[in-house]
Order: structure tokens, then C-alpha cells, then sequence
């Protein structure tokens, strides 16, 4: 191989390992987003069963239409 080539895989290798650091740190970021929204999520759930079990029960009627 020629001096040339070997500096043009140098060159491809050297993209190819910025590409998968910035690739692995979006995947950082991505599931540290992940985590944050399954925790809001969780914590509406929370609220939402609390006010759930506030509300007094339905009443069981019949439709105006029997």
C-alpha cells in the first residue's frame, strides 16, 4: 500500500470514531430524556389515580331512552 491510501484509511477511521462518539452520546442524551418522561409519567399516573379515587362513585342509571 502506498503512503496515500494508508493516510485515506487513517482519515476514514478517524470520521468514523467522531460518528460514533457523537452517536453515543445522543443515545446518552436520548435515554436520559427516556428516563425523565417515564418518570413524569409515572407521577401523572400517580396523580391522576389519586383524584380518580377522590371522585365520589358513578351512579348506575338507566338511559332516558328504557
Amino acid at each position: 500500500m502506498d503512503e496515500a491510501h494508508i493516510l485515506k484509511l487513517e482519515e476514514t477511521i478517524a470520521h468514523q470514531q467522531i460518528a460514533l462518539e457523537e452517536l453515543s452520546d445522543e443515545l446518552r442524551r436520548q435515554g436520559l430524556a427516556i428516563d425523565a418522561l417515564e418518570r413524569a409519567l409515572r407521577r401523572l399516573g400517580d396523580r391522576c389515580e389519586t383524584i380518580e379515587a377522590a371522585l365520589p362513585a358513578p351512579e348506575i342509571t338507566k338511559p332516558p331512552h328504557y
